[in-house]
């Protein structure tokens, strides 16, 4: 395994659609046990392989507690098939978006139809947190930061100062 480089926004390589994955091969396993060290590293709950760089389908979520054993989520071709009427609001942030933070209303509870690791087709019901990062970390496969929930202003001016910091080299 290896630690990749995360995309910091606004990399335009953020913006693009990520590709379906044809066949979970040892490239896609090997991508997503990266994508986890990366992750556990940085250290964040989620990642989408866009955020790598690559442009595929591919996600990885852990919400487990620090204290707790990991319980990583890897997931190929991730779709929302369902999604409650109820909403939760949470304080969400990117490790594409470093250190800005923000509300944002998502669905509280989702079922989610993917591929696992191993290429079987899975379906999870995930509420609460969980469901939040996962819909957080789809959104990264079709081009969507979780600043595109904010107005154009505040999005903005987040983009702007993490322009400016990856001009003076401080990210």
């Amino acid at each position: 395994m290896s630690k990749l480089d995360i995309l910091i926004a606004p990399d335009p390589r953020l913006k693009l659609t990520a590709n379906p994955v044809e066949n979970v091969d040892d490239g896609v396993r090997r991508l997503m046990d990266d994508m986890l060290e990366t992750m556990y590293a940085a250290p964040g709950i989620g990642l989408a392989a866009p955020q790598v760089g690559k442009a595929v389908r591919v996600i990885v979520v852990d919400i487990a507690d620090k204290e707790e054993e990991p319980q990583p989520y890897r997931m190929v071709n991730p779709k929302i098939v369902q999604a409650s009427d109820e909403l939760r609001v949470t304080n969400e942030g990117c490790l594409s978006v470093p250190d800005f933070y923000a509300d944002v209303e998502r669905a509280d509870t989702i079922t989610v139809e993917y591929q696992d690791e191993t290429g079987a087709r899975q379906v999870l019901k995930a509420d609460g947190m969980l469901a939040t990062c996962i819909a957080h970390e789809i959104e990264h496969l079709d081009g969507v930061l979780f600043v595109d929930h904010l107005s154009l202003v505040k999005r903005n001016i987040i983009l702007r100062k993490l322009q400016k910091a990856k001009r003076a080299g401080t990210i």
